[in-house]
């Protein structure tokens, strides 16, 4: 009984140990000492932490003051039994961003409250209390500087088993979470033109974003200057202002990176620019356009849109709609024509940049054209365009025609054709992004989602500006022909481009699955246009239809018939042959409104099923050999990949690298005009050039994220390796022999 008394009152005791030494009052700041244990174990190592406590207002500095003051210094005194060689070194938190005189002074420090924490080695032999007692002293500043003093004081009691403090190892430990761990990768710093690029990739960076700062060690660089900052798909990098030196450190340069609310130490040593971590935004001050610039790229690129082979066949709509808005109204009609036509586009590019934020918050990066690398939009596009095209040829008319001749529905139909042809040309043709497109969309693709919508909706704008404007001109209605029977054969003249569309979206889809899906889909539209001209035909001679499809139906039993061998098999024909021959029977009987009925549920459930069926089925399974391969017979072709560029640089061979995909008409031009050519073979054969292809028909990471580092958000894109040179030339959008003869013959870039 009396032991375990005593040992209640040795607990009592050791409760009563307070968690801080007495805090004490030096003016501007309360200070004081806390342990993490109450009792520890002789030998080994435990944290304390020095407590600042500040008045609202002022502030303290760290390790590194910045261009002034002076970081707390801790003393210790006669009375401590702790010796100096038994300390380590604080552990210091991440430090506040201290401007004193915008652009000119910076300083780095804490305010409010901040603990630092630091190792003590307990002796292995020494007295049942263990002192520790000093004097800190700091500088404390507002807007005036005050230096003080303060006298610390925790004592720990030394045992055989480890008692904690509590309260004071909550307080450490908290202030541990914030010391910045080493970074989990690589940091290399290169000197451009004035500035220094400290170029950071690592893992725990991929993907983040957020406020980014550079805290040194030293003072290499000028502490107020502003950190531009840039983020790629595996780091990022912050351009420094050297201080007057201008040269690089000695040794390394040393700090603190903090991106968001993560933060790491990191250590630099001289060496190139590491890929991957560029080209996703640019925040301050770059060598990259401005906004306004990239909205200038966007509109000129999107003007340009118009001359894409991708767009042409939807022009052919466009003009069409012209003529007929100016027979029906005039120039109002004409101008309604326009702005409605307008309205489609930027329609389809808002919804284009929505699709681009939601992919880039579910992937973590967004490439533009993403939409063509889906099997089931590549199918409805497919199948909506050769819809078109049996429109353009009169073979469909459902009510009115589209462009909304005859009728008193034919204003609000021709508006409504207008809307959709603007949308269909920026879904068919933004993919195609040619000359000013490549880095305004690459510049904007991870910016803020204001930026990103600002510069697709003004792409679309571009688009759309030149209908615009001829809708605008005065008298435009007066220098159009007139409405005529040329009219009907030009009409079914630009049902070809459709059909060809339609047949080159169809090579897009063999691309992303297989030719399995390239027939079902060609099945389907079989199904649409028949059910289309049931339609059509329901108002004409339904009971005929119905004989007609009554008829061909009976196929299945006649191949039954062939096929008999059992029993079962005749029943079963004999089955299939009654079935039909009734209902040809009552079909004869059939009213002409139950006829029409009949026709036209059987229309509707062609076209569901001729829809359905294709987009059910379309899932882009994959291929084992991309066409994107097959260039020159005269010249091999390798697939890209990093590791093969590393490979053919280490060499010392030239490198050109086709990032391309099926549904990138530029691409495909660039390879029939240029790549292709028994000239370009010739040239890489001479200058023994790897010649590598990054196929982005469907979506691939790796491709992806090459796109973004090198500042662009799509293909086509072309880069050129020097021999011996890891840091490729970005080639422009569109390719010629003249061009790739200048690489090869002169060794310019261009």
């Amino acid at each position: 009984m009396m032991k375990r008394a005593l040992l209640i009152l040795i607990s009592l005791l050791v409760c009563c140990v307070p968690a801080f030494g007495q805090m004490t009052d030096a003016g501007r700041a309360r200070v004081g000492l806390v342990s993490e244990r109450l009792v520890a174990v002789p030998g080994e190592t435990v944290w304390f932490g020095l407590v600042f406590e500040m008045d609202p207002g002022w502030h303290i500095y760290w390790q590194n003051p910045g261009d002034a003051g002076i970081p707390p210094k801790l003393i210790w005194d006669d009375s401590s039994t702790i010796q100096a060689p038994q300390v380590g070194e604080i552990r210091w938190p991440v430090p506040e961003l201290l401007p004193i005189v915008d652009g000119e002074i910076m300083d780095y420090g804490y305010s409010d409250k901040v603990v630092l924490p630091f190792p003590v080695t307990l002796p292995e032999a020494g007295p049942e209390v263990i002192t520790l007692s000093g004097t800190v002293e700091y500088l404390i500043c507002e807007n005036i500087c005050i230096p003080e003093r303060a006298v610390v004081k925790t004592e720990v009691r030394s045992g055989g088993t480890q008692s904690p403090n509590p309260q004071g190892a909550q307080l450490i430990n908290r202030a541990l979470a914030d010391v910045p761990p080493p970074i989990d990768g690589l940091v290399q710093l290169t000197v451009q033109n004035e500035t220094w690029v400290l170029s950071v990739k690592s893992g725990s960076l991929a993907g983040l974003r957020g406020d980014v700062r550079f805290f040194p060690l030293g003072h290499d660089i000028v502490h107020a200057a502003e950190q531009a900052v840039e983020f790629g798909p595996e780091g990022l990098q912050v351009r420094l202002m050297p201080d007057a030196s201008g040269g690089l450190p000695e040794d390394t340069l040393e700090g603190v990176l903090r991106v968001d609310d993560l933060a790491f130490h990191i250590s630099a040593q001289e060496g190139p620019v590491l890929a991957g971590t560029a080209g996703a935004s640019r925040f301050g001050a770059g060598d990259g356009p401005g906004l306004m610039g990239l909205l200038l790229l966007a509109l000129f690129g999107g003007v340009v849109l118009n001359l894409m082979p991708c767009v042409l066949p939807v022009l052919s709509i466009k003009a069409l709609g012209f003529v007929r808005s100016a027979a029906q109204g005039g120039a109002a009609e004409v101008r309604t024509h326009g702005l409605w036509y307008t309205a489609g586009v930027l329609s389809a590019f808002f919804v284009l940049a929505m699709g681009v934020l939601a992919v880039r918050v579910g992937a973590g990066v967004a490439t533009w054209g993403f939409w063509l690398q889906d099997a089931r939009i590549v199918t409805a596009l497919i199948l909506l365009v050769f819809v078109i095209g049996l429109w353009l040829l009169d073979l469909i008319q459902i009510g009115d025609s589209i462009q909304g001749f005859g009728s008193g529905l034919a204003g609000r139909q021709g508006r409504t054709g207008a809307f959709f042809t603007g949308g269909l040309a920026a879904v068919v043709g933004a993919p195609c992004t040619g000359p000013f497109l490549g880095a305004a969309l690459g510049s904007v693709m991870m910016q803020p989602a204001p930026s990103v919508l600002l510069v697709l909706i003004t792409m679309g704008f571009g688009l759309a500006l030149p209908v615009l404007i001829l809708s605008f001109l005065p008298g435009l209605q007066n220098r159009l022909p007139k409405p005529g029977p040329w009219m009907l054969t030009l009409k079914h003249v630009f049902a070809f481009p459709m059909f060809l569309t339609s047949a080159w979206l169809l090579s897009v889809l063999g691309a992303l699955s297989d030719y399995r899906s390239v027939a079902v889909v060609a099945a389907g539209a079989v199904l649409i246009g028949f059910g289309l001209w049931a339609w059509r035909m329901s108002a004409q001679g339904a009971k005929t239809v119905l004989l007609s499809v009554l008829g061909l139906a009976m196929i299945v039993p006649v191949f039954t018939l062939v096929s008999v061998t059992t029993l079962q098999g005749a029943l079963a024909a004999g089955f299939w042959l009654g079935l039909f021959v009734g209902l040809i029977a009552v079909t004869t009987r059939f009213s002409a409104a139950l006829a029409r009925t009949c026709v036209r549920g059987l229309a509707l459930a062609a076209m569901l099923a001729g829809a359905i069926w294709p987009l059910s089925g379309s899932h882009g399974t994959t291929v084992s050999q991309p066409d994107n391969l097959v260039y020159s017979a005269a010249y091999p072709v390798q697939a890209w990949s990093p590791a093969q560029v590393a490979a053919f640089v280490a060499q010392g061979r030239p490198v050109f690298v086709d990032f391309t995909a099926e549904w990138c008409a530029t691409c495909q031009a660039n390879k029939i005009q240029t790549l292709s050519t028994a000239r370009v073979a010739e040239l890489f054969q001479q200058a023994d050039v790897a010649f590598l292809v990054a196929d982005y028909t469907r979506f691939d990471a790796a491709i992806a994220a090459a796109l973004v580092e090198h500042g662009r958000a799509g293909v086509p894109m072309y880069l050129w390796y020097e021999p011996g040179n890891d840091v490729p030339a970005v080639l422009p959008e569109v390719l010629s022999v003249s061009l790739i003869e200048g690489l090869l013959q002169a060794g310019q870039k261009p």
